[in-house]
């Protein structure tokens, strides 16, 4: 398994008005968008090209929708922006390969 792309801890992950965790992980690696607790078990993942990011309200919070579900992500400060270039890396990182596999 490759080192992440992306990787921030303590992230309060919330679907719909359940919180489903208070120090969650999100990481980006193998072309994936991962939401995980904080012991690790998987909530939800999805290809980037699946994957749709969205400000919402004030601070460093973001709508995440992996395929039709949709998280509340609580991030901290600089891991919104650095999440956004990670999803924007990755999928140009899946075209290319897309692109050299399709030849």
């Amino acid at each position: 398994m490759a080192e992440p792309e992306f990787d921030a801890a303590g992230v309060r992950i919330r679907h719909m008005l359940r919180s489903l965790t208070h120090a969650g992980h999100v990481l980006v690696r193998d072309g994936r968008l991962v939401l995980q607790t904080s012991y690790g078990s998987e909530i939800d993942s999805a290809p980037v090209d699946r994957v749709r990011l969205s400000a919402y309200g004030p601070g460093n919070r973001v709508v995440a929708t992996l395929g039709r579900t949709r998280y509340l992500l609580g991030l901290t400060l600089g891991h919104r922006e650095g999440l956004r270039a990670a999803v924007r890396t990755a999928r140009a990182k899946a075209a290319a390969e897309r692109g050299v596999l399709g030849r």
